[in-house]
Protein backbone atom coordinates (compact mmCIF):
# COMPACT_ATOMS: atom_id res chain seq x y z
CA UNK A 1 0.00 0.00 0.00
CA UNK A 2 1.30 3.45 -0.97
CA UNK A 3 0.04 6.45 0.98
CA UNK A 4 0.44 10.08 0.00
CA UNK A 5 -0.75 13.52 0.97
CA UNK A 6 -1.66 15.85 -1.89
CA UNK A 7 -1.70 19.58 -1.12
CA UNK A 8 -3.99 21.40 -3.55
CA UNK A 9 -4.55 25.01 -4.56
CA UNK A 10 -7.89 25.70 -6.28
CA UNK A 11 -9.72 28.50 -7.95
CA UNK A 12 -11.44 30.27 -5.03
CA UNK A 13 -14.98 29.74 -6.29
CA UNK A 14 -14.35 26.06 -7.08
CA UNK A 15 -13.07 24.68 -3.75
CA UNK A 16 -16.24 22.85 -2.71
CA UNK A 17 -16.88 21.38 -6.17
CA UNK A 18 -13.25 20.25 -6.51
CA UNK A 19 -13.33 18.65 -3.04
CA UNK A 20 -16.51 16.76 -3.85
CA UNK A 21 -15.15 15.49 -7.17
CA UNK A 22 -11.85 14.42 -5.62
CA UNK A 23 -13.63 12.54 -2.83
CA UNK A 24 -15.37 10.42 -5.50
CA UNK A 25 -12.07 9.23 -7.04
CA UNK A 26 -11.06 5.68 -6.08
CA UNK A 27 -7.83 5.85 -4.11
CA UNK A 28 -8.59 9.16 -2.42
CA UNK A 29 -9.78 8.28 1.06
CA UNK A 30 -10.36 11.78 2.48
CA UNK A 31 -10.36 15.37 1.30
CA UNK A 32 -9.95 18.16 3.85
CA UNK A 33 -10.74 21.83 3.31
CA UNK A 34 -7.97 23.69 5.15
CA UNK A 35 -6.79 27.18 6.03
CA UNK A 36 -3.36 28.40 5.02
CA UNK A 37 -1.25 28.20 1.89
CA UNK A 38 -3.35 25.39 0.38
CA UNK A 39 -7.11 25.05 -0.09
CA UNK A 40 -7.49 21.27 0.08
CA UNK A 41 -5.56 18.28 1.36
CA UNK A 42 -6.29 14.87 -0.18
CA UNK A 43 -5.22 11.64 1.51
CA UNK A 44 -4.36 8.98 -1.06
CA UNK A 45 -4.08 5.25 -0.45
CA UNK A 46 -3.34 3.11 -3.50
CA UNK A 47 -1.78 -0.32 -4.10
CA UNK A 48 1.48 0.82 -5.74
CA UNK A 49 3.49 3.72 -7.18
CA UNK A 50 2.05 3.23 -10.67
CA UNK A 51 -1.47 3.68 -9.29
CA UNK A 52 -0.33 6.82 -7.45
CA UNK A 53 1.20 8.24 -10.61
CA UNK A 54 -2.00 7.54 -12.55
CA UNK A 55 -4.20 9.10 -9.88
CA UNK A 56 -2.14 12.29 -9.54
CA UNK A 57 -1.11 12.83 -13.17
CA UNK A 58 -4.20 11.56 -15.02
CA UNK A 59 -7.34 11.37 -12.92
CA UNK A 60 -6.77 14.48 -10.80
CA UNK A 61 -5.94 16.48 -13.94
CA UNK A 62 -9.48 15.84 -15.18
CA UNK A 63 -10.89 17.87 -12.27
CA UNK A 64 -11.34 21.48 -13.39
CA UNK A 65 -10.48 24.18 -10.87
CA UNK A 66 -7.19 22.77 -9.57
CA UNK A 67 -4.46 25.39 -10.06
CA UNK A 68 -1.51 23.61 -8.44
CA UNK A 69 -0.67 20.60 -6.30
CA UNK A 70 2.20 19.14 -4.34
CA UNK A 71 2.37 15.41 -3.60
CA UNK A 72 4.08 14.12 -0.47
CA UNK A 73 4.73 10.37 -0.66
CA UNK A 74 4.86 8.66 2.70
CA UNK A 75 7.56 6.21 3.70
CA UNK A 76 5.65 4.86 6.69
CA UNK A 77 2.25 5.60 8.19
CA UNK A 78 1.84 6.04 11.93
CA UNK A 79 -1.85 6.22 12.73
CA UNK A 80 -3.72 5.88 15.99
CA UNK A 81 -6.92 5.84 13.92
CA UNK A 82 -5.82 2.73 12.01
CA UNK A 83 -4.84 0.91 15.21
CA UNK A 84 -8.14 1.74 16.90
CA UNK A 85 -10.18 0.58 13.91
CA UNK A 86 -8.37 -2.80 13.94
CA UNK A 87 -9.48 -3.40 17.52
CA UNK A 88 -13.07 -2.39 16.73
CA UNK A 89 -13.59 -5.19 14.20
CA UNK A 90 -16.29 -7.47 15.50
CA UNK A 91 -16.97 -5.24 18.50
CA UNK A 92 -20.57 -4.18 18.92
CA UNK A 93 -21.73 -1.60 21.45
CA UNK A 94 -24.80 -2.53 23.47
Amino acid sequence: MVSAVVLITCERNQIVRVAEQLAEIDGISEVFSVAGQYDLVAIVRVPNNAALADLVTARMLQVDGILDSETLISFKVYSKHDLESMFEIGFEEK
